[in-house]
């Protein structure tokens, strides 16, 4: 069954790319203004938007394919910054230790088509094993697989026995991640060999982490120093830098290197908030994910050292979430997909909304704000003539119900039809 619906849907698409696509619909929400516009109409030629208008302004071109999506309201394709997809969220911990690399890449397909379903056209993969995020991006932009649009970070960086290390092994193993970097210079070789296969970002991490085994969390890992490195090494080769980071002090630290964005951003303070405001630093905290770890997560491996760690950084995670929104720093949607199941980012919508944003304040976070970090916002992050037909649709008003978000009926990419109800 799922078999045909595949192969339906592939003709469908095939199809549509003949010929003009005329899309109907109850609604289509502005994201810069929050208007939601009645009795939209979008023609779509090729792989962009080429009109966009009411329905009563625009004529429907003679060799168009109308598609009436009653009751529906169209949005831009979604965008999750922070996502893992070659995690599997069953497997944490030591379970993860009997998963081969062709596994993690196989599991990878699956999860990007689950991602795509659900209505999350782009996302950044902020680090995996191997550099199969990028082999898994190629495939999706050559048409080998169904999938969003992806901006890969290769393998993430970190010092010795830091987060973004493997410390589940005694000595004995030897086992060591191989973007593994300590001093200036071993952290400007690892960006090179990152942006050597094909990185579109650099991912480091600042701080200890929730999920590794043997650090803490709060504590900085790589000094000012080499984060000053790491940043300019990323710049003079035109790519963003993500940070990891909990901790205040190398939030701050990783701030003042020059990141583009900092990952979770958990333990917050006035001056990390003014820093992040004077750098026009991006934040990216992913504040549903304390429900599962803290819910699943024994279940699915994670040691009791990081059910500890979590219980300590989710609420204060939320505090800092309400101040930095309250204070205006810039964000975008940020899930941490892979830490928990791949499909169920839209969930994080209603907390943002529960913990100090407006609702259009978090469609903007996925949509322009995540664009525009990306520095992509002349093709993606809101519907308008001229930008690629990123675009979906759901049930009723989001502006009155985010929850909405969570049972997306119809997605488009670049005019390509994925799912329909």
């Amino acid at each position: 069954m799922q078999i045909r619906l595949f192969i339906s849907l592939l003709l469908v698409s095939v199809g549509l790319q003949a010929q003009s696509l005329v899309l109907k619909a109850d609604a289509m929400l502005d994201v810069h203004s929050g208007k939601l516009i009645a009795n939209p109409l979008v023609v779509i030629k090729d792989n962009r938007i080429l009109q966009i208008g009411s329905q009563n302004q625009l004529s429907i071109p003679e060799d168009a394919k109308v598609l009436e999506l009653k009751g529906q309201t169209l949005l831009p394709g979604l965008m999750d910054m922070h996502v893992h997809l070659n995690s599997d969220a069953r497997l944490h911990g030591y379970k993860r230790l009997a998963q081969s690399l062709p596994r993690k890449t196989l599991t990878g397909v699956s999860n990007a088509r689950k991602t795509i379903e659900t209505g999350f056209t782009t996302v950044r993969n902020v680090g995996a094993p191997g550099y199969a995020d990028i082999a898994l991006r190629d495939a999706i932009a050559e048409g080998e697989l169904i999938g969003p649009r992806i901006f890969a970070a290769g393998m993430s960086l970190g010092i010795t026995g830091g987060h973004c290390d493997n410390n589940l092994l005694p000595y004995e193993y030897q086992d060591k991640s191989a973007a593994a970097a300590d001093g200036p210079w071993q952290v400007r070789e690892k960006v090179r060999m990152n942006v050597k296969y094909g990185a579109d970002w650099i991912k480091f991490c600042a701080t200890g982490g929730v999920l590794s085994k043997g650090t803490k969390v709060g504590a900085q890992q790589y000094s000012q120093q080499e984060m000053d490195a790491l940043v300019d090494e990323a710049s003079l080769r035109g790519i963003g830098v993500a940070a990891h980071a909990h901790g205040l002090s190398g939030i701050k630290a990783a701030i003042r290197a020059g990141v583009t964005s900092v990952e979770h951003a958990s333990f917050l303070d006035e001056e990390a908030i003014n820093l992040a405001l004077e750098k026009g630093t991006y934040l990216s905290m992913d504040i549903y994910t304390t429900e599962y770890i803290l819910g699943e997560g024994e279940k699915a491996g994670i040691l009791e050292e990081s059910l500890a760690k979590e219980r300590l950084v989710g609420s204060k995670q939320r505090e800092s979430f309400s101040s930095a929104v309250k204070a205006g720093v810039k964000m975008v949607f940020g899930s941490d997909a892979g830490v928990y199941p791949h499909g169920q980012n839209a969930r994080q919508f209603s907390r943002m909304v529960k913990f100090g944003m407006t609702p259009l304040q978090a469609i903007q976070a996925a949509t322009i704000n995540s664009a525009t970090m990306l520095g992509e916002r002349d093709n993606l992050g809101s519907l308008e003539q001229g930008k690629l037909a990123d675009i979906i649709a759901v049930p009723g008003n989001p502006l009155e119900n985010i929850s909405l978000l969570e049972q997306v009926s119809w997605v488009f990419k670049e005019g390509q039809l994925i799912t329909r109800p």
